[in-house]
């Protein structure tokens, strides 16, 4: 069977039993999962926003610690959506060998792949649905718009899953993701807005940060975080669907690279 590498995606609704697969496999593991996911960020806010805080003050007219926790909240969805659609998905893909044995079935190597970054956003809400309650339970914010970022980090966890699946089909090891983190997502962390005004930077790299896709998720998440609307809301969006739609495009073709390759 000849396949293009750069067709169009064919998807199907067995999409959703592939999503299914990986939700009931990470049931057994649910509750360590979740507190591994959240204790990034739960030091970050201890350590930044109340040590650090104290001496900052406000930063845009917020407690230092709010603002903090607007932009962690974006930095630990991109984190737990990349996490699983690398290691776990490259464990799946090319060590368990798991879409092998799916696409046994009537289930194409597209379908899965939208699968696992559907899996991975989804995945990363929860992690983000978890540090929510912790931010309402400690008092840092309790605003109603609060839950309405929730839909959107989904988006966020769909981009950087998408992003991170490029990665995925061309990982040999798992030492490969090692570069990601580190000469990617990494610096983004501190490009972004998550610790400082983007303000702070010099010009070169503020023109850098507008482009990035974390840059995009703080700008539309911590205005709802802290109670408002964001001021401009399509750019942001705009920015994190050309990732997402162009990261899953380029990984569904080097995916399908990797399998069909003659």
């Amino acid at each position: 069977m000849t396949v293009s590498f750069y067709a169009p995606p064919q998807l199907s609704r067995r999409v959703w039993p592939v999503v299914q697969r990986n939700l009931l496999v990470w049931r057994k593991l649910a509750l360590p999962s979740l507190l591994g996911n959240i204790a990034e960020p739960l030091i970050v806010l201890v350590a930044f926003g109340y040590g650090l805080g104290s001496l900052v003050g406000e930063v845009q007219g917020l407690p230092y610690i709010v603002f903090l926790a607007s932009g962690s909240i974006c930095m630990s969805t991109m984190y737990a959506a990349s996490f699983e659609s690398l290691y776990s998905a490259f464990s799946r893909m090319h060590v368990q060998k798991t879409w092998d044995g799916i696409m046994n079935a009537p289930v194409s190597l597209d379908d899965i792949l939208f699968a696992e970054m559907l899996w991975a956003a989804l995945k990363a809400l929860f992690s983000a649905v978890a540090i929510v309650g912790v931010l309402i339970v400690l008092g840092i914010s309790r605003q109603p718009t609060l839950l309405l970022a929730l839909p959107l980090l989904f988006v966020v966890g769909v981009t950087f899953a998408s992003v991170a699946l490029v990665f995925n089909a061309l990982a040999r090891n798992y030492d490969f993701f090692t570069y990601y983190f580190t000469l990617v997502l990494t610096p983004m962390t501190f490009l972004s807005g998550v610790y400082f005004p983007l303000e702070q930077l010099p010009d070169a790299l503020r023109l850098v940060a507008q482009a990035l896709p974390l840059t995009a998720a703080v700008e539309i998440v911590r205005p709802l975080v802290v109670g408002q609307w964001p001021v401009e809301w399509l750019r942001p969006l705009l920015v994190l669907s050309l990732y997402a739609v162009g990261g899953y495009y380029v990984a569904l073709a080097l995916t399908r690279r990797r399998f069909f390759r003659s």
